[in-house]
């Protein structure tokens, strides 16, 4: 049997096939009562306000969390030995009796150490010192104008800090410098 002839048989085989076929039942009335029927779901209201509760309990933890878990603590530690007292102002514009006596302290040793330090070196340091000196200056004319700013309180005590810090430094550089005769 060619190609042709199985091709004109199964044509009229499709034509001897029924073109209607009639459901068994009438479907008619389960159709229109799935169409009038609301769908229901398993969503109820109660259930959905729960679930939202919990999804933005649950997302706000997390976002606080993450907000909160690289914040680190700054802590200012205070070489032993040195003790800082606030300063007094006002009219007087004093510092305590700690710091006057570390001042004088350090002050000292710094005399010694500046002669350990090349002449670059000690130019560098005594430069920056005067600068420092200098702003301790400005700052204490600025307060005799505005005795009570917080401001100008709080820039005069870190720069009598940043005084010390240096004057400390520099002992601490030339203790650190081992002398070399092998050269």
């Amino acid at each position: 049997m060619n190609t042709i002839e199985r091709d004109d048989e199964l044509l009229a085989r499709a034509r001897d096939l029924s073109t209607g076929i009639s459901p068994e039942q009438d479907l008619w009335p389960g159709i229109e009562a799935a169409i009038r029927r609301p769908k229901t779901s398993r969503w109820t209201p109660r259930f959905a306000q729960a679930a939202a509760i919990v999804l933005l309990v649950g997302a706000s933890s997390g976002l606080t969390w993450l907000a909160t878990k690289d914040q680190v603590q700054v802590v200012e530690v205070v070489p032993a030995g040195l003790v800082f007292e606030q300063a007094s102002f006002g009219g007087r514009y004093a510092l305590g009796v700690g710091y006057q006596e570390a001042h004088r302290d350090l002050e000292a040793q710094l005399d010694t150490e500046l002669q350990r330090l090349s002449p670059e070196a000690r130019a560098e340091v005594e430069e920056n010192l005067a600068m420092i000196r200098g702003a301790i200056g400005q700052i204490n004319a600025a307060l005799a104008e505005e005795p009570d700013n917080p401001l100008l309180q709080e820039l005069l005590v870190q720069t009598y800090r940043e005084e010390l810090a240096l004057m400390q430094r520099v002992g601490g550089l030339t203790q650190r410098v081992m002398p070399r005769r092998d050269i």
